[in-house]
């Protein structure tokens, strides 16, 4: 009987050894860029993830994380948002040394901004900024914003331009996942003369509370959700199993072509390469990914004038110079790739964070 308690101990330190082998710590400081004074009570967390945190009097902070990449961001009022690249090969990790700079205000711009100010903004432009920042799936209907009186419309007439602007993060409640977003909103821009939206920004979620049938619903809806998803996707390629995950990968001839190439072998060394924990993906140019694990959803269909009898989900990725994914499915230079087909449909209400495991 004492063999046995003893085995099973050793099990128990062994797991415990490898849980710890697949985390890593950050500590570092934030401080004026002038002065060196300390910043207390700075925001600081990991982009599109659950994991966040303030500096201390000393300006000093420590977070842990799971192994992968993240986007560790910065903000303090006054001063300019910064973001630092971080993951568990990060040099320097534990003595990071954060330097914020003071906004700079450039009165001619804020004289334009201000002459554009939308009055009745949110009646005008309200539901267009739903449709393309928060989304038109199922999932989005189930979305709030809370605090609607934070955000600015401004239209600008020669650009025929829309402009979004938060004065505080938006407050995002998804009642079809589960989660609370704090989003800091970067960017909005719709230019109407090419139909194109964009935004940018820095999403951190909270879990919701709830009952044990609503967490079983939400859990099994993030999975339906994180399914073909691009981070499924990322995940995929970083662990060399597109195909068992039911992704296909094309390299398509020529830009606005629909002909593509299969690429057999995605994992070929002249295409994929891991270096330090981190894969390096050699691919230029515009790629389509097909995801055979779930049918498309039916407004994607019928707002795209695309058949109801559709069964695979349809995405691209324009690539100018390649990519690199980290183990937790985060890639970079994400500012450098455009999504396009269903990937681009989905909106933050589709988001699942970088710490969500599906198992």
């Amino acid at each position: 009987m004492k063999i046995i308690c003893l085995s099973f101990v050793l099990s128990l330190i062994s797991l415990a050894a490898k849980s710890q082998d697949k985390i890593f710590y950050i500590h570092g400081k934030v401080v004026d860029e002038k002065t060196g004074s300390v910043l207390a009570n700075a925001s600081v967390f990991c982009q599109n993830t659950t994991t966040g945190t303030i500096s201390n009097n000393e300006g000093l902070f420590s977070m842990r994380l799971a192994n992968g990449g993240y986007d560790l961001v910065i903000s303090y009022t006054g001063y300019e948002t910064q973001v630092l690249r971080v993951s568990n090969s990060t040099k320097d990790k534990d003595s990071l040394l954060v330097q914020m700079k003071e906004e700079s205000k450039n009165l001619g711009e804020v004289a334009v901004t201000g002459s554009a100010l939308v009055a009745d903004g949110w009646n005008k432009y309200g539901q267009f900024f739903l449709d393309n920042f928060i989304g038109t799936t199922a999932n989005a209907a189930q979305c709030t914003i809370e605090n609607k009186d934070s955000i600015n419309f401004y239209f600008y007439k020669k650009r025929n331009k829309l402009k979004v602007k938060a004065k505080s993060e938006i407050i995002i409640t998804n009642l079809a996942l589960g989660y609370k977003i704090r989003y800091q909103l970067d960017s909005f821009v719709n230019d109407y003369s090419t139909h194109i939206s964009s935004y940018t920004g820095y999403p951190l979620f909270e879990n919701l509370p709830g009952t044990a049938e609503q967490v079983e619903t939400w859990g099994k809806n993030r999975y339906r959700t994180y399914i073909g998803s691009r981070l499924h996707f990322m995940r995929s390629w970083y662990d060399s199993t597109l195909m068992d995950e039911g992704f296909q990968v094309e390299t398509l001839n020529a830009p606005e072509s629909d002909k593509g190439t299969i690429l057999e072998n995605p994992y070929d060394p002249a295409i994929y390469s891991l270096d330090s924990g981190t894969v390096d993906i050699n691919i230029n140019g515009r790629i389509r990914v097909t995801y055979t694990g779930q049918v498309p959803d039916k407004n994607y269909l019928m707002q795209n004038h695309f058949p109801l009898s559709a069964k695979v989900q349809v995405s691209a990725l324009d690539i100018p110079s390649g990519f690199s994914i980290d183990e937790n499915g985060y890639f970079f230079e994400q500012s450098e790739i455009t999504n396009m087909g269903y990937w681009a449909w989905k909106k933050v209400a589709e988001l699942v964070p970088y710490d969500y495991n599906p198992e």
